[in-house]
């Protein structure tokens, strides 16, 4: 098994409301894309969750995050994992992205939304200790992942656990 890596963030500097995931899964990692493997539901949540009023290309779906100030990025920087499952991650080989700097490029950030166990799980390892984001006054919320390897929420059930997202955007 070798190394993977995750991608840059999309994040505008306005952004208020962070997404974190894991690690992209194989589609993802093989298309470049977050959240390309046809059976995940983040893209269906997103567009339902700001009116998107026809099915959009990767570069409109990274706008609708944009346009709506939110920032999408994963936990993971790098891991060796065999496959897509976050169960397969070698622990010993995570390596998490750069937190603090994040922060510091988008102070606007008041809530960071989990797309699942994982990510809420790692982000307490690896990021919360850091001096930096202890002192950070966020909101932090996990959310059902929109994994099709989730499969004990149907998707309309996943839209509505999500809508915080929407809520929260709105709040600021």
């Amino acid at each position: 098994m070798s190394t993977i890596h995750s991608f840059p963030a999309i994040a505008a500097h306005d952004a208020r409301v962070l997404v974190l995931g894991s690690m992209p899964g194989e589609v993802s990692l093989a298309k470049q894309q977050y959240y390309a493997h046809p059976r995940n539901s983040f893209w269906f949540i997103i567009e339902q969750l700001f009116n998107a009023s026809r099915p959009l290309d990767y570069a409109q779906k990274k706008q609708l995050l944009v346009d709506n100030k939110i920032a999408l990025w994963d936990v993971l920087k790098a891991c060796v994992r065999a496959g897509s499952l976050d169960a397969a991650i070698k622990n010993d080989s995570i390596v998490a992205n750069e937190f603090e700097a994040f922060f510091r490029r988008h102070a606007d950030i008041k809530a960071v939304f989990f797309n699942g166990a994982k990510a809420e799980k790692e982000f307490s390892k690896h990021v919360m200790s850091l001096q930096g984001i202890q002192s950070l006054d966020l909101e932090y919320h996990r959310l059902p992942s929109t994994s099709p390897a989730h499969a004990a929420m149907s998707r309309d059930q996943k839209l509505l656990a999500w809508r915080v997202v929407a809520d929260k955007v709105h709040d600021f």
